[in-house]
């Protein structure tokens, strides 16, 4: 997963996942625009092994983190002179590692099948990206909300699904074939808040945010403590 090398940042005219666009508005009298993105909404999922007590989650590199840390790390006077496109051209040995890009996330996939419900969909990442399969019955939704609201403004729709050993039916990992690359990792339910709080393990707010539910919600069921 963190061999990575030969970064060379092109112009992107065309994306079948995303779309550039700008509008003009008058708010209050006053005349303003927005840059925006238009984007697929998407599912996540919290998924809870009863088996082995403990949270399902995804790691994989996403080249947007890493391409953020890139630009964090190139001295000031270089950040003027050059771009990331002729610099990394010119030289790659200053790159930082590529697990600067790595981040921990929910089981989740884009909203791209109109004839699919969310629960399918979800059903699908689910088996596709670990390995479980789960019936959409025993999908819960845990709410909707909007992300990236600066710049897409998209809808996210979070669920909750508990499964066990039995409901594995392969290593998951994603589909090879569209890009995916995916590592399935296991955090016990007792190591759960430490790691939703500890700063030095990169994250999206997914997984902060449905934790925190967890034990908002489920921690009388599986008689856990609640302080962190």
């Amino acid at each position: 997963m963190e061999q990575i090398n030969n970064i060379q940042v092109v112009p992107c005219t065309s994306s079948n996942y995303m779309k550039p666009f700008r509008v003009h508005y008058s708010q209050n009298g006053t005349k303003k625009s927005w840059d925006f993105m238009r984007t697929h909404d998407s599912v996540s999922v919290l998924i809870f092994n009863t088996s082995s007590q403990c949270f399902i989650l995804v790691k994989q590199f996403r080249p947007a983190v890493y391409m953020c840390e890139w630009e964090k790390s190139q001295p000031a006077e270089e950040k003027e002179s050059q771009s990331a496109d002729t610099a990394e051209e010119e030289d790659q040995s200053h790159l930082p590692p590529a697990s600067a890009g790595v981040t921990y996330e929910l089981c989740a996939g884009i909203v791209d099948k109109p004839d699919l419900s969310l629960e399918e969909i979800a059903r699908q990442e689910v088996l596709e990206e670990c390995g479980y399969d789960v019936p959409t019955t025993q999908l819960k939704k845990i709410t909707t909300y909007r992300s990236g609201v600066g710049v897409t403004g998209a809808k996210q729709t979070m669920f909750y699904t508990e499964v066990s050993d039995e409901n594995c039916v392969g290593e998951g990992g994603g589909q090879p074939q569209e890009g995916e690359l995916i590592e399935v990792i296991k955090v016990p339910l007792q190591e759960a808040m430490n790691f939703a709080y500890d700063e030095n393990i990169p994250k999206t707010m997914g997984v902060i945010f449905s934790f925190l539910w967890f034990h908002s919600n489920m921690a009388p069921k599986y008689k856990i403590s609640t302080n962190v």
